[in-house]
């Protein structure tokens, strides 16, 4: 058995690989006209600095999840940190387009091993209510305030340094991860390859996921046929993984899991939460440069009150309050502040001023530090132990998937509006904002639309069928 001082010492561990990994989604954006001039990178192909990232990531966490129960959690944390450690090595040292692409990717694979199975690892360590409740506050905090941070360190290094440091500062972080790993994370057998060793499963879905998320940063780039023939692929081949799922002998993902309405549910509402606020972080930088003239470092800085909020609300009282009132009734709450947020957002002036007109809205976003923990201990509510990896790849698929819609649609809103305005005769700062307020007003629209699920799907949080197990949301409610 792990003593209290090792359950939170892995705690610490799976936290660091988490904010790890999601600084590493974020802290590129702002280095990358820099690596473009240095290695001489097309403006289309600069975006692949990103979406290969993103494609092998997002494409991989369902099935990571699964082989987590079936080979040991432990030893696919570890695979995934060593793979992505190795990956930025390889990113920082990269002197041409292609080097740097396969590392991005390299980097997506071995962050989907680690974070595909990190929460399984976490509701396995915390059994108590009120430690689960703290345990989850502490790692959802990693992942909300990990873009805003990245943001803030892509800047300074970028600009202190080289581009090349944005990968190089994973390698002291990976190792000690990988040392302190190995002694604090307890280990475990897994189940076996024969329990749910699902091949076909398993290629239908990935390609599934890979074409989907494909077609999603395509929007902007590729002819519209050519994304709706990837949207279809993708769409065909999920439908053959769920008619997979529902005959296998040993399914990849056994369809019983969203029998459970807090498991379903909490991954629906995950899904319009983060299509909205990872835009949220995305436009309002964009914004911040583009309309108002900030720098990368001064971008990073204005976003950094958003991201100590979240620390405040997730760390200090989301636990207590999930504890008091229930995640259900906690999540209700921060989705009003976060509409609050982007609500303000769909209003933003040309020439806003950053005290009256923005800071408000970086502190209502303190409403992530209440959803997120709340959602989290929902979407991993009533998992077996055998599931508690698939529940987590499950859960981090749904928050990828998410945010790359949110992204790729938000975001080719705003620009088709500015261009219509553009082409009228509009400045082009009175065109992107408006732009951008128009992409608000949707997200403002998909909170609206999560408050809804929430509200309808998330009253009583039950049990997986054929294997009860009590949910952190049960237990503290």
């Amino acid at each position: 058995m792990p003593t209290p001082r090792s359950r939170w010492l892995a705690l610490a561990v799976l936290a660091t690989s988490m904010l790890m990994t999601i600084l590493d989604g974020s802290i590129v954006t702002v280095a990358m006209p820099t690596i473009q001039t240095d290695l001489g990178f097309s403006p289309t192909g600069l975006s692949w600095v990103v979406n290969a990232y993103l494609i092998a990531f997002g494409s991989l966490l369902l099935l990571a999840g699964r082989l987590g129960d079936l080979l040991g959690r432990k030893r696919l944390f570890l695979a995934g940190v060593a793979v992505f450690t190795a990956a930025s090595l390889l990113a920082g040292a990269a002197t041409t387009p292609a080097i740097l692409l396969l590392a991005r990717f390299l980097q997506g694979v071995g962050a989907a091993l680690a974070t595909a199975v990190s929460l399984g690892i976490l509701v396995t360590l915390f059994t108590e209510p009120r430690d689960r409740g703290r345990a989850i506050a502490v790692f959802s905090f990693t992942g909300a305030a990990g873009a805003s941070i990245g943001q803030v360190l892509g800047g300074i290094l970028t600009d202190a340094l080289t581009w090349n440091w944005i990968f190089y500062i994973n390698l002291p972080i990976g190792l000690a991860a990988l040392v302190l790993a190995g002694y604090a994370v307890p280990a475990d057998r897994g189940v076996g390859l024969a329990a749910g060793a699902d091949v076909p499963g398993a290629a239908l879905v990935t390609a599934g996921l890979v074409t989907g998320i494909l077609a999603v940063v395509t929007i902007e780039d590729a002819p519209s046929a050519v994304t709706l023939g990837l949207g279809g692929l993708a769409a065909a081949l999920l439908v053959g993984f769920v008619a997979r799922q529902a005959t296998a002998r040993t399914p990849l993902m056994p369809l019983r899991i969203f029998r459970v309405r807090a498991v379903a549910g909490a991954n629906l509402v995950q899904v319009l939460l983060l299509a909205a606020c990872f835009s949220f972080q995305v436009l309002v930088a964009l914004y911040l440069q583009q309309v108002l003239g900030y720098g990368a470092t001064g971008t990073g800085l204005a976003m950094l009150p958003a991201a100590l909020a979240i620390a405040v609300v997730s760390l200090g009282v989301s636990a207590r309050l999930n504890a008091r009132f229930g995640e259900r009734a906690v999540l209700l709450a921060g989705l009003v502040l976060l509409m609050g947020a982007l609500g303000l957002l769909a209003r933003l002036p040309v020439r806003a001023d950053y005290v009256t007109d923005l800071l408000p809205v970086m502190l209502l976003v303190a409403g992530f530090g209440l959803a997120l923990p709340a959602l989290t201990a929902l979407g991993m509510s009533g998992a077996k132990a055998d599931d508690a990896g698939l529940a987590s790849g499950l859960f981090n698929t749904t928050q990828q998937v998410g945010m790359a819609l949110g992204v790729a649609v938000l975001a080719t809103l705003a620009a088709a509006r500015t261009d219509r305005l553009r082409a009228a005769g509009v400045t082009e700062a009175a065109a992107l904002t408006e732009g951008y307020r128009l992409a608000f007003a949707v997200g403002t629209g998909l909170l609206v639309a999560a408050f809804v699920v929430a509200y309808l799907t998330l009253r009583q949080p039950a049990s997986v069928p054929d294997g009860p197990a009590r949910s952190a949301a049960t237990a503290s409610a």
